[in-house]
């Protein structure tokens, strides 16, 4: 699969569910999805993964080809000041089971519009 920001996000909103972040909801799904999108989203496209610390815990997200990407940032309701800092995957998994992101991992394939 090649990386179209776009439809990444687009199949993240489908694929996020009770079953990838305990904190999802209809009116916010993007909600505590971060550690687990941002796992999966590296584990798929390569890349970065960054955190910002907020007041909640710190919030993860991916860098790409220079460019930051933030597919759960509509989970908050202010901008994020970011600060960029580097994070590990053992950082992120803190906050993501291995079940969270399995369940993710096959529900983003299943959403998947785009094949390869």
């Amino acid at each position: 699969m090649s990386f179209d920001p776009d439809d990444v996000q687009r199949t993240l909103c489908r694929a996020w569910s009770p079953a990838t972040a305990r904190q999802w909801t209809a009116s916010n799904p993007a909600a505590g999805q971060c550690n687990v999108t941002a796992l999966l989203v590296q584990e798929l496209f390569g890349g970065d993964l960054l955190k910002t610390p907020l007041p909640a815990g710190d919030h993860f997200y991916n860098r790409i080809e220079g460019e930051r990407y933030d597919f759960t940032a509509s989970q908050f309701d202010q901008p994020i000041a970011y600060v960029d800092l580097p994070a590990s995957r053992a950082d992120a998994e803190r906050g993501a089971t291995a079940d969270e992101l399995a369940e993710l991992r096959t529900a983003f394939r299943l959403h998947s519009t785009k094949s390869g």
